[in-house]
């Protein structure tokens, strides 16, 4: 998948800013559990946000893809990317953007990464469409 090389190359490069909402409105009408800032404090508790989502996004596989959605806050930026991932303590919503910036002129890549929660309704292998079911 052509979107998770371009994370590694934005991690890769050096020049990767993470924009993350730790604190979003949408968590104000949510059960605490399921906000960015619990999930990130609960799955690193002595880790620097930034430097645990960086290293948790290079590790993304494609079979954790869920869906690419419109963002429709800004509808003239390019689309999200949706992933499922496991953890010991739960399943972990990822929504995320990629926007790769020309370096050369001073830029730097940006990760905007919109959620990073526990799911809310777990997941089901049919919301991964480059898993194989068992039995291929």
């Amino acid at each position: 998948m052509a979107y998770l090389d371009k994370i590694k190359y934005a991690l890769a490069s050096g020049q990767v800013r993470i924009n993350f909402q730790h604190d979003r409105r949408v968590d104000q009408q949510r059960d605490i559990k399921y906000s960015n800032r619990y999930t990130v404090q609960t799955l690193f508790p002595d880790e620097d946000a930034v430097k645990a989502l960086k290293r948790e996004l290079a590790t993304l596989t494609v079979e954790e893809y869920v869906e690419t959605v419109k963002d429709t806050s800004f509808p003239n930026l390019s689309e999200m990317r949706v992933f499922g991932k496991k953890y010991s303590l739960g399943e972990v919503y990822i929504k995320i953007r990629v926007e790769l910036l020309n370096i050369a002129s001073a830029g730097a890549h940006t990760i905007f990464v919109m959620s990073f929660h526990f799911a809310e309704n777990d997941f089901e292998e049919e919301n991964f469409p480059y898993r194989k079911t068992r039995g291929e």
